[in-house]
């Protein structure tokens, strides 16, 4: 283990917050990169371990079994959908039964969705290579597929559908699901699969090649069980994981946007800010800052959501009168350094 990757792993011993271990696929990834040198660090792991390839053709058993339900075997979640099919219409449905895959909208069938459109690539994704890989193809209702078509996205809200015609939102539940898995294929076929090709917003200052929203939706709408459970059937299947459903923060030290969840705590691998004081802990109605350099501060609790963020110079008052009682993060970041602590709202 590197000098560097110690000192990360005790940094994380002596905060002692509660987030899940680091999985054992990423002991030789060097987790205190950041920027595009993380970017290709990760992009290697997932080359490198991708050693099994799905064909076309098995993608029907295999979204058999990355798509389960876990609360009923018996039936597989639908991209896009929303509705426990009360409402008659059965193309909006969130499941279906696992066995029901086809061609056939008026059967209510689902089949395999391609959320990075094979014709949308440069060059066409084809039917292996990316254009097989399970990482990005999901099972979705029939109807539901051939509305999206080859749609670009773009950012809106509500419930998955066709936006001035011409672009497709995935929908509230789904798009930090897509948002995760165009990161994963841009690390991992490059130049074939840039988020700007499939994502009609604003390039990020750090990487041209990725679109704002995206970063946007990674922070909004942090990983489910059920994308960290298809995640480790993945692994098993074919080799590789996506990073950014093990941990959302990947996405932030490398592109920058909204602070997204940090499983890992891997900030605190930052330097130290001397001279910071957070009081009073446990805090009531407000917590004071002290800080002996202008800091941007963050404050949020540990399921990924950002509570406040303000500037800050010498003793500044940060309102929690507002906040549940609960476990927060709160975050200095100045020009020389960033510091991370915990504290607990009563």
């Amino acid at each position: 283990m590197t000098r560097r990757r110690f000192l990360l792993r005790v940094l994380f011993l002596v905060f002692g917050f509660a987030y899940a271990q680091i999985p054992p696929y990423y002991n030789d990834v060097d987790l205190t990169l950041r920027g595009a040198a993380l970017k290709d660090e990760l992009a290697a792991k997932i080359i490198s371990t991708h050693t099994n390839y799905i064909d076309y053709d098995q993608l029907w058993w295999v979204l058999k079994l990355t798509d389960e339900v876990p609360y009923d075997t018996t039936r597989v979640f639908l991209i896009y959908g929303w509705e426990n099919g009360t409402d008659g219409d059965c193309h909006n449905d969130l499941t279906r039964d696992k066995d029901a895959n086809g061609g056939s909208a008026s059967r209510c069938e689902w089949n395999r969705e391609h959320v990075f459109p094979r014709s949308l690539a440069e060059p066409d994704l084809g039917s292996s290579g990316a254009g097989s890989d399970p990482h990005h193809v999901r099972a979705c209702d029939v109807s539901m597929n051939g509305r999206r078509g080859n749609k670009k996205f773009i950012d809106a809200s509500g419930h998955a559908g066709t936006v001035n015609g011409d672009f497709w939102y995935p929908g509230d539940q789904w798009k930090g699901d897509v948002a995760r898995i165009i990161m994963y294929l841009y690390l991992r076929y490059g130049t074939q699969c840039l988020p700007r090709y499939v994502g009609e917003g604003n390039p990020v200052s750090s990487d041209p090649d990725m679109v704002d929203f995206f970063l946007e939706w990674n922070a909004e709408d942090p990983p489910s069980e059920t994308e960290r459970r298809r995640n480790a059937v993945l692994e098993n299947l074919q080799g590789n994981r996506n990073p950014f459903i093990d941990n959302p923060y990947l996405a932030t030290l490398i592109w920058g946007g909204p602070p997204a969840q940090d499983t890992w705590n891997l900030d605190v691998s930052a330097v130290s800010l001397a001279g910071v004081r957070i009081y009073p802990v446990p805090a009531d109605k407000v917590l004071y800052v002290e800080s002996p350099l202008p800091a941007r501060i963050t404050v949020g609790d540990m399921k990924g959501t950002v509570w406040r963020r303000l500037r800050c110079t010498g003793r500044c008052a940060v309102p929690t009168d507002r906040f549940p009682a609960g476990v927060y993060w709160i975050r200095l970041r100045t020009d020389r350094a960033v510091e991370v602590r915990k504290f607990v709202k009563q």
